[in-house]
């Protein structure tokens, strides 16, 4: 059984191809630019469109910030808990990126 909302959606295109809505489309009749990762491409347009980033490029740039704010303290104190969090945060990011790859 499809979606509910199928009949209405196709119902919607039939009548769309009546009025001639897709009529003289840029690029009609060529073929669709090929696709790095066909399986992943309509999550990656979003992505991309929507300014998101993979998790790890998120926590690098977390990582980039912890190694500002170590180089700019000077308690002992807070300078152990920053190195504690990057530490975690080099795992973290090791794990992201295996994910991202497959």
């Amino acid at each position: 059984m499809g979606h509910p909302l199928e009949d209405l959606i196709d119902a919607r295109i039939r009548a769309a191809q009546q009025d001639g809505a897709f009529d003289d489309l840029p690029g009609q009749g060529a073929p669709l630019p090929p696709e790095e990762d066909p399986e992943n491409a309509l999550i990656s347009r979003l992505m991309r469109e929507n300014g998101a980033v993979p998790e790890f490029v998120s926590l690098s740039r977390t990582l980039e910030q912890l190694r500002a704010e170590l180089a700019e303290t000077g308690d002992r104190t807070r300078r152990s808990e920053i190195l504690k969090e990057m530490s975690m945060m080099d795992a973290r990011i090791d794990l992201a990126r295996k994910a991202y790859r497959r």
